[in-house]
């Protein structure tokens, strides 16, 4: 998976909308956004994972302390308060109709909760550090950042390796394990499409609620 996907993967990190929020350049309206398509995203995934835990493929990864979606409203309330509109965009309807369509073929789900939940362990520490100091007005020190901690995972790199031993060790023929490595790529530019939809909303002169739309300015009809 990590081989066969490096340049989909690496193409995915490169969005200017993770540049400008490592540097603290993101509007916070963006981010805002940002969480909620994930959320849409993570509401897909979590249920068909749910739904697919006992299949063989699915039971050796799911583990219910990697969910993500209670994390996602948590941060949400605190960047877009009082915000309760679901995202509905193109890049996330793609993302969310892909996992639902792996979600009959459950083998190709791994590949989906590979590419997330390993990515959150990753560099979710890294981004959460990078929005502490390029946002300090947000009160991150005690809220907002919710989605990168994982305090049922006291240990991610020895939790990865593990994760990384559990797939090598998965019942699935070689045709299979094709399928899931071009899964992967496939959610890896699924991803990037969702960073470069939120990349290029409009913000600034024209403020964005938590859904990416313009919000009405106060007093308007």
């Amino acid at each position: 998976m990590r081989e066969g996907s490096r340049g989909d993967h690496e193409h995915a990190e490169s969005s200017d909308f993770v540049a400008d929020l490592m540097a603290g350049r993101a509007h916070p309206a963006r981010y805002a956004a940002y969480l909620r398509r994930l959320r849409a995203v993570y509401a897909a995934l979590e249920t068909a994972v749910h739904e697919q835990r006992h299949h063989v493929a699915v039971a050796p990864v799911h583990d219910d302390a990697l969910c993500r979606l209670d994390a996602l409203d948590r941060d949400l309330a605190h960047w877009a308060p009082g915000d309760a509109g679901a995202a509905t965009s193109a890049a996330t309807a793609a993302y969310r109709e892909r996992i639902e369509r792996a979600a009959h073929r459950p083998h190709l789900l791994v590949a989906h909760h590979y590419t997330r939940y390993l990515g959150d362990l990753s560099g979710g520490r890294m981004l959460a550090r990078a929005l502490r100091r390029g946002y300090p007005g947000q009160g991150l020190d005690r809220h907002g950042l919710a989605f990168y901690d994982f305090p049922d995972v006291p240990k991610p790199v020895a939790y990865k390796r593990a994760y990384r031993a559990t797939l090598d060790d998965l019942p699935l023929t070689e045709d299979q394990r094709e399928e899931v490595v071009e899964e992967v790529r496939h959610a890896f530019r699924l991803n990037r499409l969702l960073l470069d939809e939120v990349a290029g909303l409009e913000v600034g002169g024209t403020e964005v609620d938590g859904t990416g739309r313009p919000r009405e300015p106060a007093g308007r009809p």
